[in-house]
C-alpha cells in the first residue's frame, strides 16, 4: 500500500491516494511504501526514476549497506520495534531522503508510523521540509522506545512482587514473564543502537539545517540515556532470574531433605523388621509371649530416636 503525505502550511497532511497518480506534479512530499504489491513497485520505480532496494538488501547489517548517499538521495536503513503477538520483533524501514520528498519502505505494521498517520490527521506533526520530518519519525521513533522501557519496568515490579513478596507464587511463571521481557529489552536496546549510527550519519547530511542538526543532537542525548536505562533494566532481571532460581533452589532443597530424613528416620525401623524377618530356626524370640509387640516397640523407639536427634539439633 501507497500512502503519500503532503506538507501545508507547515503541517503534515496525508493524501487521498486514489486522486493522485505518481506524476512529475504530484505534491507528495512523503510516499510511505507499506508493503507494495508488484504493480505498486514498478509505478513508484517510474516515477522516482530509481531502482526501490529488495527485502534481502534492507536487511544488510553492514553499515556501508544501510547508510550512503548517491545520485538518488541519502539513504537510511533503520531498525524499528514492531510487536508480534505477545513478543516484540525489529523490522527495517527504508528511508530514501530526496531534496523534495521523503520515501519510506516496509514490511509489516509498525505502532510508530500508525502514530504518525494519526496525528498527521489531526494536523500536530508540524514541518517544512522532508528533512524535517525524517527528524520527525526518529524523535517518534525514540519515544515510542521510550514508553516501551517504561512499560517493562512496570511489568519488571509486578514480577519483583510476585517473585520477592508474594507467598506461594508460581515462580515458573516468573521465569517465563522474566524471559520474555529481557527479550523485549534486548530487542529496544538494539533499535536505540541502530538509532545512534542513523542520527550520527544524518548529523553529517543535515550541515545546512542547524536547527535539525540541534534536534539531532537532542535525540542523541536521549537515545544515550535510553541506553543507560536499559542497562538498569537487564540488571534488575538478571538479579530477579538470579533471585527466583534461588528460590527454586531452596524448595528443591526442602524437598530433598524431607526426603533424606524420612529415609534416615524409617531406617533403623526398617533394621529391625528385617532381623526379624529372617528365617532362621533359632531365634528365641519367636517363643516368647510379647516378641511381636516388643519388636513393634523396638520399631517405633527406632524411628522416634532419630526424629528427636534431628530435632534438638536444629536440623527440622
Amino acid at each position: 500500500m501507497l500512502r503519500l503525505f503532503a506538507i501545508e502550511e507547515g503541517k503534515l497532511k496525508e493524501l487521498a491516494t486514489s486522486e493522485h497518480s505518481f506524476n512529475g506534479d504530484m505534491s507528495a512530499a512523503w510516499i510511505d511504501a507499506h508493503d507494495p504489491s508488484e504493480e505498486e513497485r514498478n509505478q513508484l520505480q517510474t516515477f522516482l526514476r530509481m531502482e526501490l532496494p529488495e527485502s534481502e538488501e534492507v536487511e544488510e547489517i553492514e553499515s556501508s549497506a544501510r547508510y550512503f548517499s548517491d545520485s538518488v538521495g541519502v539513504h537510511v536503513r533503520s531498525l524499528f520495534l514492531a510487536q508480534h503477538e505477545s513478543r516484540h520483533q525489529t523490522a527495517t524501514v527504508a528511508f530514501i531522503l530526496q531534496n523534495e520528498r521523503l520515501i519510506t519502505l516496509r514490511e509489516g505494521a509498525l505502532a510508530d508510523f500508525r502514530l504518525l498517520r494519526m496525528r498527521a490527521r489531526r494536523g500536530q506533526i508540524e514541518a517544512y521540509t522532508p528533512q524535517e520530518l525524517l527528524v520527525v519519525i526518529f524523535e517518534q521513533k525514540v519515544e515510542n522506545l521510550a514508553d516501551n522501557l517504561e512499560d517493562i519496568h512496570r511489568k519488571l515490579e509486578d514480577v519483583s512482587y510476585l517473585v520477592l513478596e508474594e507467598i506461594g507464587s508460581d515462580l515458573e511463571q516468573a521465569i517465563d514473564q522474566l524471559a520474555q521481557l529481557e527479550d523485549s529489552n534486548g530487542k529496544i536496546r538494539l533499535c536505540l543502537m541502530d538509532t545512534q549510527r542513523s542520527i550520527a550519519f544524518l548529523q553529517r547530511h543535515l550541515r545546512n539545517f542547524p536547527e535539525l542538526q540541534e534536534n539531532a543532537r537532542e535525540i542523541a542525548r536521549d537515545v544515550d540515556t535510553l541506553m543507560a536505562h536499559t542497562t538498569f533494566l537487564f540488571d534488575k532481571i538478571n538479579f530477579l532470574m538470579d533471585s527466583t532460581q534461588g528460590f527454586i533452589n531452596i524448595a528443591q532443597n526442602k524437598i530433598i531433605k524431607i526426603f533424606s530424613i524420612a529415609a534416615v528416620v524409617f531406617l533403623p525401623p526398617t533394621l529391625v523388621a528385617s532381623i526379624y524377618g529372617m528365617n532362621f530356626q533359632n531365634m528365641p524370640e519367636l517363643n516368647m509371649p510379647f516378641g511381636y509387640p516388643g519388636a513393634l516397640f523396638l520399631m517405633l523407639l527406632a524411628g522416634i530416636a532419630p526424629y528427636w536427634i534431628f530435632k534438638r539439633k536444629g536440623w527440622l
